[in-house]
């Protein structure tokens, strides 16, 4: 079974940079496209960024475009979250995913993703 621990969460300022790491330290997830997400409070749970399974392909939400960047390395079975310019609407509870291999469209809508970190709590103070 793939299982995904994140890490990387912190405080930080507004403006800083902040860095994310996502390991499966179960099955690998090599052949799987993966994404990463974020809930707050009063703010709906966001698809903000994916990536296909050997990196050629990437997808960011308006939100985090031009500043955060997804990337992976299926030798160590990790994939990262750089977050830049970092502001306090970033506040979040950040979580990374992975879809089934062969499951469809790489990208797809959001819903399509099975397994699923616990989440690293990111905090932008003003």
């Amino acid at each position: 079974q793939v299982q995904l621990e994140e890490s990387g969460g912190g405080l930080v300022q507004a403006g800083d940079s902040l860095r994310l790491t996502c390991l499966s330290t179960g099955r690998s997830v090599s052949t799987s496209a993966l994404g990463w997400f974020r809930q707050s409070p009063g703010k709906e749970h966001e698809f903000i960024t994916a990536i296909n399974f050997n990196g050629e392909n990437t997808y960011y939400a308006d939100s985090v475009k031009g500043r955060f960047t997804i990337s992976r390395d299926n030798a160590r079975n990790a994939m990262y979250l750089q977050m830049s310019s970092l502001t306090p609407e970033d506040t979040a509870t950040y979580f990374c995913a992975a879809r089934r291999p062969w499951s469809g469209s790489w990208l797809g809508s959001g819903r399509e993703y099975d397994y699923w970190g616990h989440g690293t709590q990111v905090t932008v103070s003003s």
